[in-house]
């Protein structure tokens, strides 16, 4: 019998690591059927690595004034220098090393915001899926009431109660995605509840926290997924547009929203000023959103084709 329960000890690692590899083959070959999700994977794997090593990559610092090249054009411009490869802001400030340190800024949003939203919701809909009742319906009511109002409304209504900053942004945008995560958990709770295996863990003395946490949790995490891939691009907008509205991130911060704010007077004068902050943001946006995309493909059983 020993060696019998040696040899069990010794299969079962080995079969679990298997099968892992195996979904993650699985999940690869779906992921990679969608051109437009691999691209955005490179685009967003591109971003982190600069946003990581910005103070490598950079040729200037994000707060360094020239003050004799204010408005410089682009390099391939009349009037450009290659020191500057995207030109100056109104200070003198480098557009390129602004925009390489903003990089940082959106990831942190980013990934602060989803987070948060991501964490709370899905206790908040765990509790209201799996006791329903007036939990529910009291819970429920209050996401509803969140949802009736536009969310950068919203946003901007927290954000000038709690006083305009970078972490009260954060913490606004949060708040105001947390519904949908809210919504999305209850729905997959409540489909799984009644499921065999979640019947048999509770026969077997599961508690609640138990089987909410350990055991059905686990089985809607596909959605939750993609859901908070989605959630990113939206954190990393609303925080743009907190910043360009003067209610995020405040100067003299390289974060793409303020820049954006601070080059508005410069539009028809100074196109690249206000083009190049713009662009990060479409195409970090866009990339994260096709990543999203591959995602739903990859996870969703419906979505996969035999």
């Amino acid at each position: 019998m020993a060696d019998l329960s040696q040899i069990d000890n010794e299969v079962a690692p080995t079969t679990s690591a298997a099968m892992r590899r195996q979904m993650l083959k699985e999940f690869w070959f779906y992921f990679s059927e969608n051109r437009g999700a691999v691209l955005g994977l490179v685009i967003f794997l591109a971003l982190i690595f600069i946003a990581v090593f910005a103070h490598f990559v950079a040729p200037h610092s994000p707060f360094e004034q020239y003050r004799d090249s204010i408005l410089m054009p682009p390099a391939w411009s009349e009037g450009g220098k290659a020191t500057f490869l995207l030109g100056t802001d109104a200070v003198g400030r480098d557009i390129l090393s602004r925009l390489i340190f903003g990089a940082q800024y959106s990831l942190f949003i980013g990934v602060f915001v989803t987070t948060i939203a991501l964490s709370t919701g899905i206790i908040v809909g765990l509790i209201a899926g799996y006791y329903r009742g007036w939990v529910d319906t009291i819970i429920m009511r209050l996401m509803d009431i969140v949802l009736a109002f536009p969310s950068l409304l919203l946003a901007l209504v927290l954000v000038a109660i709690l006083g305009p900053g970078l972490t009260n942004g954060m913490i606004a945008i949060a708040l105001v995605m947390q519904p949908h995560f809210v919504r999305l958990t209850r729905a997959a709770v409540m489909s799984e509840k009644n499921r065999d295996y979640v019947t048999a863990s509770r026969l077997a003395g599961a508690g609640p926290l138990r089987l909410m946490f350990r055991t059905i949790l686990p089985n809607c995490t596909a959605p939750l997924i993609v859901q908070a891939t989605l959630s990113f691009s939206n954190a990393i907008l609303d925080a743009a547009a907190l910043g360009f509205l003067g209610m995020g991130a405040q100067p003299p911060a390289p974060e793409w929203g303020t820049m954006l704010a601070e080059a508005r007077e410069f539009i028809l004068r100074a196109w690249w000023v206000i083009t190049f902050p713009g662009l990060a943001i479409l195409i970090t946006v866009l990339a994260i959103n096709l990543m999203g995309d591959g995602l739903r493909d990859a996870l969703d059983p419906k979505m996969k084709r035999s």
